[in-house]
């Protein structure tokens, strides 16, 4: 099949794809700033640059400085001299260097603090100059005093290095980048098992979106900005985290992916959906070349080396698109194991409002449905529910229906007929959609109540959405609510049972945890999401009063007991407007995150690359293993598995998860399915799959098996067939015909044949 679609496609494909890229310094074609180069020089607000002629700058070894309306402070210093070297003394907790490539450049040796760091190789083919390249970065040094020694190291096929800028990151505070925190950790008892936090890691990226792809590897997902971590002579905007070695592997992400969502097909492969505009201002088309990401479909294929080795993610806009703008849309994975893209706005902004909303939904790959040949389908709860109905919460339900959650309203949607069932009214006028985000959670399923489905959402705000920015405070309390229903007729009938969390919180995450406990972290404590809105900004966060201390929601304990932070250690770390955290497939949870400005800033509630693990208890004593499984578990099937289990014990229990795909609170597919379990032997389990795709959608999951709450690490297993959702083709060229590429921006065009169907 997945030939055969690449054939289908290169017959169809356009012969003029190739455009010429900005990156590199070339201009974009149709750039708003046709004379202005792409450069990755950039001061984050906070941090402090350093020219070339800075007295603090201390060259050795004949250096010259060359005059360039090009270079930072329209000079720098260059020398082609073999151990001429430059130093540099500064005080804070991360420094950057800034010059240029070409293939007149060598390679230099790196020191700071007198120890040899890295050789820079500085050499690029062609003589076009790669002008204010960040050379070499650092940023997590001990906060005070440090020096930079630059070597001249020469090269085989060039010698010169130059300087042109550097600039001093100081951190939010003193604590932003100063080193790892200590591991953390709060005691019961004295011989109980810890929950422990520790801060190892850097993301390199904005971590706006997270979704675990493999045993080995996460997918961070951020928006068009000058973050650390570079590509192809840019910043990069996505990036690939080993979970084993916190290595992270720049993508060559094309389209600005801010806002995006997300999910994994039935085959697999994940889609990333929707997101910004070109903007205009600090992050230009002259200074990125990056293409409009509101059509965007962005393809991951499966990845499976254990060094991400090979995978990358892959556009092309006239041939795979949505079709129409999706800012701030949700994507579910459905009973076909195709997309469901929910909601959403046709432009970048704050708010939606009537002008700009999209209700509307639509599917990847498009289905001709309800007499739509792919186009999108109206849906009236996203009509009703303005002017907070962004990210809308979604979960697919144990009989094929859709749960949505907009504003203060949720609906059961029946995909099928095309009709909704609407729920009653979130209780005390709390709304829980961007920007006055909740969170929410499908709790465990069972075949022990035949897969009765039950929904939570936690946090938002009972904020007015019809109130202007200039009128609501980032100093406004943010709710506590958490609102649970079982959503069966007497379920519905009952209503919304209302506890209520030990703080309030906006922007929180809730991570399913093998357990079946829901571990509720990150967020504030008043104002609402977003950035540069509200009064009481601070630096640009519209919220403030960051939740430092996560809580566990235990489902199954009678009410009033069911949340705790006791043994739950405090972080140090703000995790506010894009902030995440999910599950790994080791059992703890990756928090990573928080970026409430327009780009990479070092002011107050500044940019966060840290990365977080927080450890439950049960990851400190002897765990059961998976030893041997198999690849695929077709629906209904009952298979039996290989486990190192103890002796003489019953309890025991196994499951399948979805971590999810993780954006502003928004954790679309999580899910915990448990499957009915024999023990046969001593190390052999006899399990049963799901009986269908409405129970757990097809596509790739996490088996954990779990022995008296214990439970194992995770094993990545297909779920179902594993073969592609279904293709209409005609509904997709309906959609090829009826639309146009990237509508509001100039398209470079695809770069390649694959559309993600592959099985």
């Amino acid at each position: 099949m997945f030939r055969q679609f690449c054939l289908f496609l290169l017959i169809y494909l356009p012969s003029s794809l190739a455009a010429e890229s900005a990156w590199n310094g070339l201009v974009l074609p149709g750039s708003q700033k046709s004379n202005a180069l792409f450069t990755p020089f950039y001061v984050p607000p906070g941090a402090k640059p350093y020219g070339s002629k800075s007295p603090l700058v201390l060259y050795s070894g004949g250096w010259e400085e060359v005059f360039s309306s090009n270079a930072v402070s329209k000079s720098l210093r260059a020398s082609s001299l073999e151990n001429a070297s430059v130093s540099f003394p500064f005080t804070g907790t991360g420094i950057e260097w800034f010059g240029n490539r070409d293939n007149r450049h060598g390679s230099a040796k790196v020191y700071l603090d007198n120890k040899h760091i890295t050789d820079v190789d500085l050499w690029a083919a062609g003589k076009k100059t790669q002008r204010q390249q960040r050379l070499f970065a650092k940023y997590d040094l001990t906060p005070g005093p440090h020096t930079l020694k630059i070597v001249n190291a020469g090269g085989a096929q060039g010698s010169l290095i130059d300087v042109d800028a550097f600039v001093v990151t100081s951190g939010v505070t003193a604590k932003v980048r100063g080193g790892k925190a200590p591991v953390q950790h709060l005691m019961l008892r004295d011989d109980a098992p810890q929950w422990t936090l520790r801060q190892q890691g850097s993301s390199g990226v904005g971590a706006m979106q997270l979704a675990i792809i493999s045993s080995t590897h996460a997918l961070l997902v951020d928006k068009v900005e000058h973050n650390p971590l570079d590509i192809n002579g840019h910043p990069a905007w996505g990036a690939l985290y080993n979970l084993n070695t916190d290595a992270v592997k720049p993508l060559n992400m094309e389209s600005n992916s801010f806002c995006a969502g997300g999910t994994f097909l039935g085959n697999g492969t994940l889609i990333n959906v929707g997101g910004n505009p070109v903007v205009e201002d600090r992050t230009s088309a002259a200074d990125f070349g990056d293409l409009g990401g509101l059509q965007a479909i962005r393809i991951l294929d499966p990845c499976t080396s254990p060094t991400a080795d090979g995978c990358d993610m892959y556009e092309n806009h006239d041939r795979v698109r949505t079709a129409t703008p999706r800012w701030y849309n949700t994507v579910i994975r459905i009973n076909d194991g195709s997309a469901m893209i929910i909601g959403g706005s046709k432009k970048g902004g704050w708010m939606n409002n009537a002008t700009v909303n999209n209700p509307t939904i639509e599917y990847y790959p498009p289905k001709d449905i309800h007499g739509s040949n792919g186009l999108p389908i109206p849906l009236p709860l996203l009509e009703e529910t303005l002017n907070s109905n962004l990210f809308p919460i979604a979960f697919a339900l144990p009989d094929g229906t859709v749960f949505i959650a907009a504003n203060r309203d949720a609906t059961i949607y029946d995909w099928a007929t095309n009709t909704e069932r609407r729920l009653p009214q979130i209780p005390n006028g709390v709304r829980v959609s961007y920007p006055m985000t909740g969170t929410g959670v499908l709790l465990p399923l069972s075949p022990d109540n035949n897969y009765t489905p039950e929904v939570l959402l936690c946090g938002g705000s009972d904020i007015d959405d019809t109130r202007a920015g200039y009128d609501i405070s980032s100093q406004e309390p943010a709710s506590a609510q958490c609102s649970r229903m079982v959503l069966n007729d007497d379920g519905i009938d009952a209503g919304w049972q209302v506890e209520q969390m030990p703080e309030p919180r906006i922007m929180a995450d809730a991570v399913l945890l093998p357990t079946g406990d829901v571990l509720i972290v990150n967020g504030a404590a008043t104002g609402i999401a977003g950035y540069g809105n509200v009064q009481n900004q601070v630096g640009a966060s519209n919220a403030d009063h960051p939740v430092l201390t996560p809580v566990l929601y235990s489902p199954s304990k009678p009410v009033g007991s069911r949340f705790s932070s006791d043994g739950l250690p405090r972080s140090e770390i703000p995790r506010l407007y894009h902030s995440v955290a999910s599950l790994t497939p080791r059992g703890d949870v990756m928090i990573a995150g928080s970026n409430p400005n327009l780009d990479r800033s070092e002011v107050a509630y500044g940019t966060e690359y840290r990365v977080e693990w927080l450890s439950p208890p049960y990851m400190q004593i002897d765990r059961p293993e998976i030893l041997k499984t198999p690849m695929k578990l077709g629906f209904g099937r009952s298979v039996t598995i290989e486990a190192r289990l103890p002796t003489d014990i019953q309890d025991i229990r196994a499951a399948i998860m979805d971590y999810g795909f993780v954006t502003h609170a928004v954790h679309a597919n999580s899910r915990l399915v448990y499957l009915k379990c024999t023990r046969e032997g001593e190390r052999t389990l006899r399990i049963e799959a799901p009986p269908s795709g409405d129970i757990y959608p097809p596509g790739p999951g996490w088996l954990h098996v779990i022995v008296q709450g214990v439970p194992s690490q995770g094993v990545k297993i297909m779920v179902g067939d594993g073969s592609s959702p279904p293709v209409d083709r005609d509904a997709l060229e309906n959609i090829l015909g009826n639309t146009e590429a990237d509508q509001y921006e100039t398209s470079r065009g695809g770069n390649g044949f694959d559309d993600g169907f592959s099985e």
